[in-house]
């Protein structure tokens, strides 16, 4: 009988918490690079395409729940549980600056001209920084209806998204009047929402669905039932004819964009997929999980007659994960 061929991931250790939060630079002239955000306080930056850990950004006293990079992969933000978000230079790992919050930073996002910083969290504010003026107070947006989960930029910076941990929907505001604009309606909370590279489309996770929206005319293009509950969903960049969403039952599915067939089940977790999210140029795709690993996957037809996975360095070689259950609520 033929063994079936299965996937095999490159595997990046270092994080001693659960990984919670990925992003990928777009391609620089030095490649493009990853980001991941762990409770255990520590960003890391790694090679996009190899996943070859390149430097932990050392300075935060809480778990750090979000992570960015500027479009050149100059500079990382992150936010905290220690009611910071911090701007880092990513060639050094320096901290450039830290702003204050009044509770913890659910999430940050840089504008497409690098110039600004949205943060958002627990407090229900949105705050713009100006880069360029780091010391000057923040722009506040009106109060969000709930506690932040995610922000993200669209319409060449015009416009900003933000989904909340416990209602649902995304909001869509307007940067120059600072309001809701418009509201797209979702069941349960949204836990992912992504900006598609060309900026037709908005990719959301929300309870056991994953969504497509026109990211212009603010309707609902695809809606496709998952068969677990998942926590984060990422459309191919390039072509934009797959997409893979993970969550609860630890696997990150590999989908057809346009009929919602799955293409690919990978597994190798060993805790829920808490983020996804493709590299630039779509030919692999990441998973930050609960077992404090990221799993790169190549979207091609790389196999392998069993699943060994294929480990690469990491900051601090294989660690041994323990999940502490208070962490899983």
């Amino acid at each position: 009988m033929e063994k079936k061929k299965v996937a095999v991931p490159l595997v990046c250790h270092g994080h001693s918490r659960p990984v919670v939060d990925l992003f990928y630079s777009p391609v620089t002239p030095d490649g493009f690079f990853l980001i991941s955000a762990s409770k255990d306080s520590s960003p890391m930056l790694r090679n996009g395409e190899t996943g070859d850990w390149i430097g932990t950004f050392e300075g935060h006293k809480g778990a750090v729940w979000s992570c960015c990079l500027d479009t050149n992969a100059l500079r990382a933000a992150s936010g905290s549980a220690d009611f910071t978000a911090k701007i880092w230079d990513a060639l050094t790992g320096d901290e450039l600056h830290s702003f204050e919050h009044k509770h913890i930073v659910r999430a940050c996002a840089f504008s497409e001209d690098t110039h600004l910083l949205v943060t958002g969290g627990i407090e229900k504010v949105l705050r713009i920084f100006d880069l360029n003026r780091p010391d000057a107070a923040p722009r506040e947006f009106d109060y969000s209806p709930g506690s932040v989960r995610t922000v993200a930029w669209l319409h060449g910076d015009q416009t900003i998204l933000s989904s909340c941990t416990d209602i649902g929907g995304v909001r869509l505001w307007d940067v120059r009047s600072g309001k809701i604009v418009q509201t797209l309606e979702t069941k349960s909370p949204v836990t992912s929402a992504e900006v598609s590279q060309d900026g037709r489309y908005i990719t959301t996770a929300d309870g056991s669905s994953v969504k497509f929206w026109d990211a212009n005319h603010y309707g609902l293009v695809r809606s496709y039932d998952m068969p677990c509950t998942v926590e984060s969903a990422s459309l191919e960049p390039k072509v934009g004819n797959k997409f893979i969403a993970g969550g609860e039952d630890m696997w990150i599915r590999l989908f057809d964009f346009h009929t919602g067939e799955e293409i690919a089940c990978n597994k190798g977790h060993h805790g829920p997929v808490h983020c996804v999210r493709f590299s630039p140029g779509g030919e692999s795709y990441a998973s930050g999980s609960e077992d404090g690993t990221i799993r790169i996957w190549q979207t091609g037809p790389l196999t392998h007659d069993d699943g060994e996975a294929i480990p690469t360095n990491g900051a601090s070689g294989k660690l041994k994960v323990t999940v502490d259950e208070s962490e899983l609520q």
